[in-house]
């Protein structure tokens, strides 16, 4: 069974019985059974349903939202706003999926071409459970207008959410099998996962997740020779120039810190900060963490909530107390409170160095490294100092001096004076150890999709 754990006070939520082999197997099945008849469906029509599902999003909002609350523990109002940008992304490509799939034309010699865009089949999905509804929202929505049938093997912390998602869509009208949910314990997710990969009805595979599971996914994709989309871990920096306003990068650090309880593969991690403005920098970021609320996610006015779950709590603390071992100073945090619920406090980490877990791995909790340096090319080779390269984000009142650092750095994305965030009207994700592929966009909705020539002599 699988069993779900309210993380805001370690009482059972719910009971969940795991799927066998032989029953992920009939749910291929039946996925592949409807996307052959999907592919065929018109624009017109598949518009028509995503509508129904992002209209249904907006009129569930609530109750949505609470049970996310309830099982990964985000701020109440948060979860709110994750649900309200899932039915944006659904609109989003109800709008323009057509626009982005339409064919297009070559003139070759005299010759005509035309290039086309056709579903792939069913895409397996192996996602997250920090954002449960919006990860699998933004995976399955375009890949369902390019015509694709889903299945999703969804965390098991977030169970609920992963069988309130299959509903909605079932409830918008799709098909009954074009979307599917599958429930493996964790014990098995590398086996049974690997079983799914390899099975003949899956044609691609996406997974959001950590950087080892997506090496591992990756490697099974590889050797069945289906295509992959890897979103994985991040250690993001935020580079603060001299001639920043410094209370606005403060005011962004702390939002893209904080969000989510600091659980997000984009989130705000490495602060390099250059000397001029070290001191009233770190000041500045020191009084918000301290003054920031947590608590119980339903509690008006809470900013922080619980880590997802004890275990993952544990390895926050652990690189806290490892890297202060290795020299880091402890400005404020670093203490696990007294009481139920799995909370950790906002964290501040001066003197970061090289060697320590604050500088090399990604922390999934509130906790903020800062690492100062001299010039803009030290910034620059501090940033690209990981094996990460997701998102980052530049501060600066210089927009060419901003700009300038952007382009040199290794990674997806990079936000000028404005947090780190996803956006289905850009392409989303990463390089290095950060994974491959995009999701969002014109770009994203062509992953999962057969790229063919037609030629016309």
């Amino acid at each position: 069974m699988i069993v779900t754990i309210n993380p805001a006070n370690g009482e059972k939520l719910a009971e969940y019985a795991v799927m066998q082999p032989s029953e992920i197997g009939e749910v291929l099945r039946l996925t592949e059974s409807d996307f052959l008849k999907w592919r065929h469906v018109s624009a017109f029509d598949r518009r028509a349903l995503m509508k129904n599902a992002a209209a249904l999003l907006q009129d569930r909002e609530k109750e949505f939202a609470r049970l996310i609350s309830l099982e990964m523990g985000k701020p109440f109002g948060q979860s709110a706003g994750e649900i309200g940008k899932c039915a944006w992304v659904c609109d989003y490509f109800a709008d323009h999926a057509e626009e982005y799939l339409l064919p297009e034309a070559c003139s070759l010699d005299g010759a005509r071409a035309l290039v086309t865009f056709e579903p792939l089949g069913v895409v397996l999905g192996v996602m997250p459970w920090n954002f449960p509804f919006w990860q699998v929202i933004r995976f399955a929505v375009p890949a369902m207008m390019a015509g694709n049938g889903i299945v999703v093997k969804h965390a098991p912390n977030v169970t609920g959410c992963s069988i309130a998602i299959e509903q909605l869509f079932r409830d918008a009208g799709f098909p009954g099998n074009l979307y599917r949910a599958v429930h493996v314990d964790i014990g098995d997710v590398d086996r049974l996962t690997g079983l799914m990969i390899e099975h003949p009805a899956v044609r691609a595979v996406s997974i959001t997740g950590s950087t080892g599971a997506g090496r591992a996914v990756a490697a099974r994709a590889g050797r069945a020779l289906k295509r992959s989309v890897l979103e994985l871990g991040g250690c993001d920096p935020y580079i603060v120039l001299d001639d920043a306003d410094i209370r606005q990068a403060v005011d962004v650090c702390v939002a893209g810190r904080l969000l989510n309880s600091g659980q997000s593969c984009i989130s705000a991690k490495r602060f390099i900060v250059q000397s001029p403005v070290r001191e009233v920098f770190i000041r500045m970021i020191v009084e918000r963490m301290r003054a920031t609320v947590m608590g119980d996610p339903f509690r008006e006015g809470v900013e922080v909530g619980p880590i997802a779950r004890a275990d993952l709590r544990e390895l926050v603390h652990s690189q806290v107390m490892r890297s202060v071992a290795a020299g880091a100073k402890l400005l404020c945090g670093g203490v696990i409170p007294e009481g139920p619920g799995t909370y950790y406090p906002p964290t501040v980490l001066e003197e970061v160095r090289k060697g320590m877990p604050a500088y090399e791995e990604e922390i999934f909790g509130p906790v903020a490294s800062i690492i100062v340096v001299g010039d803009d090319d030290e910034a620059v080779r501090i940033a690209n100092d990981s094996d990460y390269g997701l998102g980052s984000a530049v501060f600066s009142s210089s927009e060419e001096r901003a700009l300038a650092i952007a382009r040199r750095l290794e990674t997806g994305n990079c936000f000028i004076n404005a947090m780190v965030k996803s956006d289905p009207r850009l392409p989303f994700g990463g390089v290095k150890q950060s994974g491959y592929g995009r999701e969002l966009s014109r770009y994203g909705i062509r992953e999962f999709v057969n790229v063919k020539s037609l030629y016309l002599g």
